[in-house]
This record gives C-alpha cells, structure tokens and sequence, in this order.
C-alpha cells in the first residue's frame, strides 16, 4: 500500500517536470516540488521498513 501511494506521488512529481519541460507551465513551483519528492521518499521508506518488519517477523528472528 506504502509503496503504491510512493510511486504514485513520484508520478505526480514526474508529470509536473514533464509539463514543465514540454509545456513551460508546470503546476508546482520550487517548494511544492520539493514536498512531492519529501512525501515520496517517506512513503518508500514507510514500505520498505515494513516489508523489513514482515520478514524479520515471518522468519522467527
């Protein structure tokens, strides 16, 4: 679930660069950017300390 809501929110970062590159007009500025890619670091990390959590949990240790 964490990790599909941090691809999409790298997604939505991902379509604002490209509407910005091909179109000149990108829907974030500089700091709304910055707190996309801040949420979606965040998300991964969430999904991936889980996934740790579940294995570490499934394996007994």
């Amino acid at each position: 679930m964490f990790l599909a809501a941090a691809v999409i929110v790298f997604a939505l970062y991902f379509l604002n660069v490209a509407l910005g590159a091909f179109t000149g007009g990108a829907v974030l500025g500089d700091t709304g950017e910055m707190l996309v890619l801040l949420a979606a670091t965040i998300l991964f990390v969430v999904a991936i300390l889980k996934k740790e959590a579940d294995r570490q949990k499934k394996s007994g240790s």
